[in-house]
């Protein structure tokens, strides 16, 4: 049962002292409790045989005290043993955090947010349930089970043995229902995973949604999503609807069977009026625990069956990060790039993206790489900053493969501004400084001329200081563009790569930022990529990808002379423009 919480182990370790402290108290508590119903036995006796009202004072102010010393004990239960559960739900919802962090490009391919999400709320919610109130529930009730079974059985065995009769069937009935639970609980988190990721969708998608009126579509289809998790959660419901009665019902069965035998055995004088009180108090102290077995079982079921789903993303190796060969005498880098015999491909079952590619980029020279669609030009810049790891062959940057650089310095010297803009819910300010650690605001204005931002900069309500909508929503595809690129800027990075980072911007302001760029890019290795010949024809070696491999290297001149691959897509852009002239 506890075969997936085991991981929870070191957590408990590290709150050993407080938990030691809670199970302290709860066995105090329970000493209070167990101690009330002999008290009111003693009085009972003593009244019956005796009435003094003094005598009736000091046994009700006794009662009331041991009470009151048991809500105390009970109090600081909840303080040690509760919060340590939050506390534990906060550290296990941090290392998850820096898990994921760590965990390679790959994973986010083949894990939607959604899903990631609901790992990262509901998951984690139900885990906590049985770090807090499944704990302290199991020893404070197995606690209180084991001090009053001995009390009872000392008061009269018989009447003890004839109220245990219904727990071999509690015990029957929870094992038969507890593997349903875990089985369908399971099933709740799938869905609830799917919902959480149709509504991730929908939120970043909204603009899509709207432009093409399927409002209606995507109501229904959450309508759909969410009838099943309805569903799903029904079959839970349902089970657990028939489950408490029947605790209730076996728990009310020993009270019956304790009044109908202890009665007689009060009638027949084998008992005392203030035992059989004692008797029937300490059965109600009972009941609980015999009910809680249900809820805590229940509790354990979806915490092991979230703690399972937690487990599958922990599990994620990192593939990318630093190991035993890293070397950490490596803290600064100067630019020069190679590949040697490289091989490329995003998983076994995948096709070669790049094939056996070697060539040599000194520092400070600028490169670009051209090609058609899906050539693989993408994922070879994704390998210098080891976004991926090549699958066969090297990638050095001055003679060190970047497997020994150190991730951090390796990525700090790599200003990498890719296809896909992304700017957060955030001042235009923080999103350019997002890289640096103390970060100035003449730096921003620097790169952000540069990136030819500072004039559009001026027409906004508060200037760098503007707060932009999530992914940057209320910039256009070029003021987008133009941010990322002044955000790679900003790091002063040794070698900058530019993966088609000017396609939503217009040729004129192309023109303008790279002449900037030069002026930025003299001493510092770039690489440009782009569908655009104007973007990299004054580049020093222009290498042209087909089918993963070189298929064209040298100048602009030379590749249009040679008449190949790039000479056609050069030939077609200007035709192109002179059709966009006449029209």
């Amino acid at each position: 049962m506890f075969g997936h919480l085991a991981h929870l182990k070191k957590y408990f370790v590290r709150y050993k002292k407080k938990l030691s402290l809670g199970v302290l108290f709860i066995l105090l508590s329970n000493l209070c409790t167990v101690y009330i119903p002999l008290l009111i036995k003693d009085s009972i006796n003593s009244l019956t045989s005796n009435f003094s009202f003094p005598l009736l004072v000091n046994h009700a102010l006794l009662i009331v005290g041991t009470t009151l010393v048991a809500g105390v004990f009970s109090f600081l239960i909840r303080q040690t043993i509760i919060v340590v559960s939050r506390e534990i739900e906060f550290d296990l919802r941090k290392d998850f955090w820096e898990h994921i962090q760590k965990l390679p490009l790959r994973f986010f391919q083949n894990n939607s947010t959604g899903n990631i999400m609901s790992h990262a709320t509901n998951d984690i919610n139900s885990v906590r349930s049985f770090v807090g109130p499944a704990v302290m529930y199991s020893i404070d009730n197995g606690v209180l089970f084991f001090m009053i079974i001995p009390i009872m059985i000392s008061l009269s065995p018989l009447l003890t043995l004839y109220a245990l009769l219904p727990l071999p069937f509690l015990s029957i009935l929870i094992y038969l229902v507890m593997k349903k639970v875990h089985v369908r609980y399971t099933r709740i988190q799938e869905k609830f995973s799917d919902l959480t990721t149709s509504a991730q969708e929908n939120f970043s998608g909204i603009r899509v949604i709207k432009s093409y009126v399927r409002e209606e579509y995507e109501i229904d289809q959450f309508t759909k999503e969410s009838d099943e998790y309805l569903k799903r959660k029904m079959h839970l419901v349902k089970l657990q609807a028939m489950f408490q009665p029947i605790f209730f019902m076996l728990a009310g069965l020993s009270s019956i069977i304790v009044i109908l035998f202890g009665g007689n055995m009060v009638m027949d004088g084998k008992l005392s009026v203030g035992t059989i009180f004692a008797f029937v108090f300490y059965l109600s102290l009972l009941i609980w625990p015999m009910i809680s077995f249900g809820f805590v079982a229940n509790i354990i079921q979806q915490a092991d069956a979230s703690m399972k789903r937690l487990l599958k993303i922990f599990n994620e190796p990192y593939e990318v990060s630093d190991n035993g060969e890293t070397d950490s005498a490596v803290q600064s880098l100067e630019g020069t790039i190679e590949f040697k015999n490289v091989t490329f491909r995003y998983s076994e079952n995948f096709p070669v993206v790049l094939d056996n590619i070697s060539f040599k980029i000194e520092k400070g020279k600028t490169v670009a790489f051209i090609g058609y669609t899906g050539v693989g030009k993408t994922s070879l810049i994704d390998l210098i900053p080891r976004l991926y790891d090549v699958t066969s062959g090297e990638v050095l940057i001055d003679g060190i493969n970047v497997k020994n650089i150190p991730l951090d310095v390796l990525r700090t010297n790599v200003g990498l501004v890719p296809q896909e803009t992304f700017l957060f819910s955030d001042t235009l300010t923080n999103n350019i400084l997002y890289g640096t650690e103390n970060g100035l605001q003449e730096t921003v204005e620097k790169v952000s001329d540069i990136a030819q931002l500072s004039k559009d900069v001026k027409d906004f309500p508060n200037g760098y200081e503007t707060i932009l909508g999530e992914r940057g929503i209320t910039l256009s595809g070029g003021q987008k563009q133009r941010s990322t690129l002044a955000r790679a800027l900003a790091i002063d990075p040794k070698i900058l790569i530019l993966d088609d980072s000017f396609s939503a911007v217009d040729t004129h302001t192309e023109e303008e930022i790279l002449k900037r760029l030069k002026e930025f890019m003299a001493k510092r290795t770039s690489i440009i990529i782009s569908h655009r010949i104007s973007t990299v024809k004054d580049s020093d070696k222009i290498f042209v990808l087909d089918k993963g491999k070189i298929a064209e290297l040298g100048t602009h001149e030379e590749l249009v002379a040679l008449g190949g691959i790039y000479a056609d897509l050069h030939y077609r852009q200007l035709l192109e423009e002179e059709l966009s002239e006449m029209s």
